[in-house]
């Protein structure tokens, strides 16, 4: 999958600065899924039981794909020091240990919020409550970082500069509003924070570096656009599917 390059007047202007450019890219938070009417509902006290565990359910299929996808940019990295960084991604979700503590890793962590909102972990795990536009979205997500040059997968990967955020508002929020979930099942949440800052480090010298001509910019910001839209995409279906 390639990301169009449309025309634009930006044709044959200076390069931003570094400073400049990553300005751009963070102003893409106006995108990000925190502003879908599902996520503000969801935030603000107004899911029901079942609402909440179709989301949690749906988005696992997304938890699921990242360490694939995080392995396709890494098969493409011709460098060894990226790879060093790279890889630990893949295992902040599938883990490097047992059931037990922050080692499980991320896939595990949700598979509790699962459990935690009332989903066995049979039920998660079988997939059975995955709509097909969620799947088509996190599989489309796979794929473009399967293909792309791996530089512009990693600009796909930006969006972990909005994710501490959208966590910090769950925590802030579902103890009060969804008192019924057991506390312990917001761990992934917690978990995340610090990790996508430091994701984002990496993440932000890639792009950096590689996207020099105003031209290049403005396509590593419709490379992120493309992300961002696949993560509101899926709330678009989440939401439908909820009715």
């Amino acid at each position: 999958m390639e990301i169009a390059r449309h025309h634009r007047p930006h044709e044959g202007l200076p390069a931003w600065s570094a400073q400049e450019f990553e300005a751009q890219l963070r102003d893409k938070g106006r995108s990000y899924h925190i502003h879908h009417p599902f996520n503000v509902r969801m935030n603000s006290g107004g899911c029901t039981p079942d609402e909440i565990r179709c989301w949690v359910a749906n988005r696992f299929y997304y938890q699921i794909c990242i360490p694939r996808k995080d392995a396709a940019i890494l098969a493409n990295m011709p460098d060894r020091e990226h790879r060093r960084l790279w890889v630990e991604r893949i295992l902040d979700h599938d883990g490097h240990g047992d059931h037990q503590g922050s080692a499980a890793g991320g896939i595990e962590a949700w598979t509790r919020l699962g459990e935690a909102v009332g989903i066995s972990r049979e039920e998660l795990w079988s997939l059975q409550h995955v709509v097909p536009a969620v799947r088509f979205a996190c599989d489309a997500y796979v794929h473009f970082a399967a293909t792309a040059p791996w530089q512009e997968a990693v600009c796909s990967s930006l969006t972990e500069m909005f994710a501490p955020q959208i966590h910090k508002d769950r925590l802030a929020t579902w103890p009060t509003h969804y008192p019924w979930i057991e506390s312990n099942g917001l761990a992934y949440f917690r978990s995340r924070i610090p990790l996508a800052s430091r994701d984002v480090e990496h993440g932000l010298r890639v792009t950096l570096a590689h996207f020099q001509t105003r031209e290049q910019q403005h396509h590593a910001l419709d490379i992120l656009q493309f992300k961002l839209d696949i993560l509101w995409t899926m709330l678009d279906a989440i939401e439908k599917a909820c009715q």
